[in-house]
């Protein structure tokens, strides 16, 4: 937590210690407590995991800030958060986003 930017939202179970601890530590971030919010969230992470588990982890922050940008970016076109390739089929819309952008630059 000293580096980088903290995070302005926590999404944790119901665990009746969370809010105690997240005040603490986080007294400015937003807790949510939902319990099966991070389902999705932690599937996720399984894809990056193995991804990364080859490479017996990331040695710097830089590389994990790297890293979780650009994946970040990639989930955010999958999902259609962006403006890049809004009005195609979800299938498709990651390859015509990466289309678009090889184009402009």
């Amino acid at each position: 937590m000293s580096h980088g930017r903290r995070p302005a939202e926590i999404t944790t179970d119901k665990a009746p210690f969370h809010p105690r601890i997240l005040d603490e530590l986080l007294p400015e971030a937003c807790h949510v407590d939902a319990a099966r919010e991070n389902t999705r969230i932690e599937a996720d992470h399984g894809r990056s995991k193995a991804r990364l588990r080859p490479l017996r982890g990331l040695k710097h922050l830089r590389s994990v800030q790297t890293i979780s940008a650009g994946h970040a970016l990639v989930q955010n076109i999958r999902r259609g958060h962006d403006e890049i390739a809004t009005d195609i089929d979800p299938h498709l819309r990651l390859a015509a986003a990466f289309t678009e952008l090889a184009g402009a630059v």
